[in-house]
């Protein structure tokens, strides 16, 4: 029997369906790329989800957006300086602080599906929602993640990290306290400055709970009665009293809470279990926050402490990014060089203030100055984001 009878097409019977297939396979492919095409201008990563914030709540006060990079335009239709945050219970996720009336900020999150609120301008002022829908991209993630073991040492240094200045920030502030009751305002003064550095160091990571980061450091700006609100607690309460109404009086309970907070902070450090995005998206987070916002109107109002404070959130920054630097990939040399650049410009542009071992008040820093120092932290805060991507923690 002959097998090409049976069970084999002649050669020169091949050749048209080849060419047919052939034919077939490139319309097809055509017709997948424009899909993915249409597909991309679409696609609603790339669109920007507009926000607006009025007096009493946000317009629309309830989102629903899939999973993913997304990016929201916070525009501040009130009459108020506002924030505008994405919480996960009591846990921070994103947020844009200081957006000033009529103005607009963007903020752009790597969201996971879940059930979240958002804050609508002043703190008293009722919660919104934000659902975020699963994605086939976004389970894909959850399966794959990162790989953890390379982070064990960096994760281990940086919660040993927390830890210390968890404790220095416990000690400081019990000084603090301690001169507030004495009533002596000169050393309460200066232990105030001095507790306000661990603090600044800890600031990403306390950044994420929001009962604690309202109770420690509100700013009068965003409570409906600034500073005569009785949410108006924390450093800033006894900054005002210290450096604005230059007495202690009144001060003492205040100071009994605040140090009461700060040990619940603490407690907090020692249990906390970071993971691989509290490095590289830590840092980046706290830079750009600082770039978009506090450096430019200033934090510490009374005090004008607003030097030493940046340069302890600096110390802060490179730690992170000095743990996560030995992990960028080979062949991603450019990108490790790139961090070191931009870590170098940024303390420069931060020590050309400091005269003589000294930092001058902040009210003496002009706009042009504080705009130039914030884009460098905003240029950082950029390279942080790629190193984040290229190690893959998003």
């Amino acid at each position: 029997m002959s097998v090409e009878g049976k069970g084999t097409a002649a050669p020169g019977r091949i050749v048209p369906f080849a060419v047919a297939g052939t034919a077939l396979l490139a319309v097809a492919s055509g017709a997948l790329f424009y899909y993915a095409t249409i597909s991309r201008k679409a696609d609603p990563a790339q669109e920007v989800i507009k926000v607006e914030v009025g007096a009493k709540a946000c317009n629309p006060n309830d989102l629903t957006v899939p999973a993913g990079r997304r990016t929201f335009e916070i525009h501040n239709a009130s009459d108020r300086p506002v924030e505008w945050e994405i919480l996960d219970g009591i846990m921070v996720l994103e947020e844009r602080e200081n957006i000033v009336p009529g103005f607009r900020q963007t903020l752009t999150a790597n969201l996971k599906p879940g059930a979240y609120e958002i804050t609508c301008g002043l703190l008293s002022n009722p919660r919104g929602k934000l659902t975020v829908t699963a994605t086939a991209a976004s389970d894909a993630a959850a399966q794959a993640g990162p790989d953890l073991k390379a982070f064990i040492g960096p994760l281990s240094e940086y919660k040993v990290f927390l830890v210390m200045q968890g404790s220095a920030l416990e000690s400081a502030t019990r000084k603090l306290v301690d001169a507030v009751k004495a009533g002596d305002l000169e050393t309460a003064r200066a232990a105030y400055g001095a507790a306000r550095l661990p603090y600044r160091q800890v600031a990403a990571v306390v950044g994420r709970w929001s009962d604690l980061a309202n109770a420690v450091d509100p700013v009068a700006a965003y409570l409906e009665k600034r500073e005569q609100d009785p949410a108006f607690t924390g450093f800033h309460r006894i900054e005002y009293g210290l450096f604005g109404q230059n007495s202690t009086e009144g001060l003492g309970p205040v100071a009994d809470k605040l140090l009461a907070d700060v040990g619940e902070l603490k407690t907090r450090l020692r249990a906390l279990k970071p993971v691989p995005e509290d490095l590289p998206e830590g840092a980046a987070k706290l830079a750009r926050l600082l770039a978009d916002g506090k450096i430019e109107s200033g934090e510490s109002a009374y005090a004008q402490s607003d030097l030493p404070e940046l340069d302890a959130s600096l110390a802060a920054i490179g730690k992170m990014a000095g743990l996560v630097k030995p992990l960028i990939p080979a062949g991603s040399e450019n990108l490790a060089g790139d961090l070191d650049g931009r870590l170098a410009a940024v303390r420069q542009a931060l020590d050309a203030f400091r005269k003589d071992g000294a930092w001058p008040a902040y009210d003496k820093v002009d706009a042009a100055q504080r705009k130039a120092l914030a884009d460098n932290f905003r240029a950082l805060a950029d390279t942080l984001d790629k190193v984040s991507q290229r190690l893959s923690v998003e």
